[in-house]
């Protein structure tokens, strides 16, 4: 889909090199700047995160290497950095400076607080940011700690997706106008704005601001459970006939207090009465149970689990290319599941580009 579409990534952590894969992975040329020396990365080299990447090295300190940069950016559709903001501009890579190489470039920012705001300098880490959008206070349940959802809902969620539909956006306007634009792309503000679907159910009246209150995270046909063996299920029948099923699966139809769906002063000893009822049986009990129903009811996988799950297998979500396991470019175009690349090495292709921009 974005063949033809040149982006630069300048080496980075977390949701930068993320988002440029996914562009990589839909097509793009995607060229990575790499550091000389030891890599600054808390991945490896050759890591899934680099696959459809090609990668020159270079030193950003060097004024030979920054003209090879410049030249190199004034080639592209759009760049991606990560570096705290003023670093790109003491580099002598700002916005201005690029732009006047190319007009039309898509200057893509990936920062957690953003470029402007009284934490702007300072560090953090995808926890931090959730905790200060308001994104993670629903993580737990009530009188206890919210939990650290692993990157998803920050680095990814809020970070990385948001940045590839902003240097996306900034394309297709480049293209209309010949303008390029800044995304200041801020974990802060996309997992803030990924609360929207909450606020809306908070407008009906079914979104607490107390945990273990509200629509989603308070009743018992809404949380995961603990089987026998210690494996988890995960329930969430919304939906008055579908919960119906869910009821019909476990004998319950004819429950008084379980028919009573929407009750929530009874939801904690539904609760309860659930988590002795999931105890009795192991994982695949339940998972054969609900197994082509209605009922809303899923096991809890592992990623290697979920790797030989029939509907993953179907679908070929997960795969492992060059050794590694690692899921399929998403999403699909035409129900093709899109190809894993190969994830290029520091400085591969160095002298491969540098010829190109020779020519």
């Amino acid at each position: 889909m974005l063949n033809g579409i040149r982006v630069i990534e300048i080496e980075g952590l977390g949701p930068g090199p993320f988002a440029a894969m996914m562009l990589a992975d839909l097509g793009a040329d995607v060229i990575t700047i790499h550091r000389k020396g030891k890599s600054g990365q808390v991945t490896t080299d050759g890591s899934i995160l680099d696959r459809g990447k090609r990668s020159i090295v270079l030193d950003l300190k060097d004024p030979e290497d920054i003209a090879t940069a410049k030249k190199l950016i004034s080639t592209a559709d759009a760049l991606i950095e990560g570096f705290r903001p003023g670093v790109m501009e003491r580099l002598g890579l700002g916005p201005a400076d690029c732009h006047a190489e190319n007009p039309a470039l898509v200057f893509g920012r990936m920062t957690g607080w953003g470029q402007t705001g009284p934490r702007a300098e300072t560090a953090g880490h995808d926890l931090n940011y959730i905790a200060t959008s308001g994104a993670l206070h629903y993580a737990s349940e009530p009188g206890s700690p919210p939990i650290t959802p692993a990157t998803l809902v920050g680095d990814i969620g809020g970070g990385a997706l948001y940045l590839v539909v902003g240097v996306l956006s900034g394309i297709l306007n480049a293209k209309t106008t010949g303008k390029g634009t800044v995304v200041d792309a801020a974990i802060v503000d996309g997992s803030a704005h990924m609360m929207t679907l909450l606020m809306a159910i908070r407008q009906t009246g079914m979104l607490s601001m107390d945990r273990g209150q509200s629509l989603l995270d308070g009743p018992h046909w809404s949380r995961t459970y603990t089987c026998a063996d210690g494996g988890y299920v995960s329930v969430q029948c919304l939906e008055p006939q579908f919960y119906a099923i869910f009821l019909e699966k476990l004998g319950l139809s004819h429950d008084p207090e379980f028919q009573r769906q929407h009750d929530a002063k009874l939801w904690t000893k539904l609760t309860a009465r659930l988590e002795d009822i999931f105890l009795a049986e192991p994982r695949l009990h339940w998972a054969d149970l609900f197994d082509g129903s209605d009922a809303c009811v899923a096991p809890v996988l592992s990623p290697y689990e979920a790797m030989h799950a029939p509907h993953m297998q179907a679908r070929h979500v997960w795969q492992t290319h060059d050794g590694n396991m690692q899921p399929a470019p998403a999403p699909r175009f035409g129900g093709h599941v899109g190809k894993i690349n190969t994830a290029c090495t520091r400085g591969e292709h160095t002298a491969e580009i540098l010829a190109e921009l020779a020519e």
